[in-house]
């Protein structure tokens, strides 16, 4: 049995009805097709941006090629401010630290791996430019500092570095037995470079383990 008894009495209710709720439906679809629409917008935004950064990553990358640090300074900076959540401009950061040692500019180098360990979207990439950083700091003497940017990186597959990097401010520091410890470490987490990590190891007065 209808819960009407009559199709004009359903008309008024069916009418009654969309008065009270037909706002709110018709205000959840334009949100729901909003959301979706601005998703797909999102979308192709992000890709015209990665687009655009991969392009001037490749005009980056020729001039480096060319040998014109000056102007491939200027493209890897304008890379890293327009497009600071890519990949690329962590890449760009990398050779520009690259550029400026080379040049002898220490500072700018440590300020382009400090950029990149802080920003990197990337955690490999935020690893490497910290591993980096370190032994730039070490190879400057600064033994706190990189002994600060060589601790735990949390990442298996950078394990063995930052142990390697421990041991070689150990050593700068004095310090054969910290640097026998942490040269053991790098080996135990499957160091690609085990007989430079050996040679190491013995310099430190240590056995070489296994």
């Amino acid at each position: 049995m209808s819960t009407y008894q009559t199709d004009d009495e359903q008309v008024e209710a069916l009418k009654k009805w969309w008065k009270e709720h037909g706002t709110s439906i018709i205000v959840g679809a334009v949100l729901g097709l909003g959301a979706v629409l601005g998703w797909q917008a999102w979308e192709r935004y992000d890709r015209g941006q990665a687009e655009t950064a991969a392009g001037y990553y490749a005009e980056f990358s020729a001039t480096v090629r060319a040998g014109n640090a000056d102007q491939a300074t200027e493209q890897g900076k304008r890379l890293m401010d327009r497009f600071a959540g890519s990949a690329y401009a962590s890449f760009a950061a990398l050779e520009l630290a690259r550029l400026a040692y080379d040049t002898g500019s220490v500072d700018q180098a440590k300020q382009h791996l400090d950029w990149v360990s802080s920003h990197a979207v990337d955690p490999a990439l935020s690893l490497l430019g910290r591993l980096r950083l370190g032994y730039l700091l070490l190879d400057q003497g600064d033994l706190d500092a990189a002994r600060t940017q060589a601790g735990d990186p949390g990442n298996a597959a950078f394990a063995a570095r930052f142990a390697e990097l421990r041991g070689d401010v150990a050593v700068a520091a004095g310090d054969p037995s910290a640097a026998a410890e942490a040269y053991r470490a790098a080996l135990d987490a499957g160091a690609e470079n085990v007989d430079l990590l050996r040679m190491k190891l013995a310099d430190t007065g240590h056995a070489p383990a296994g």
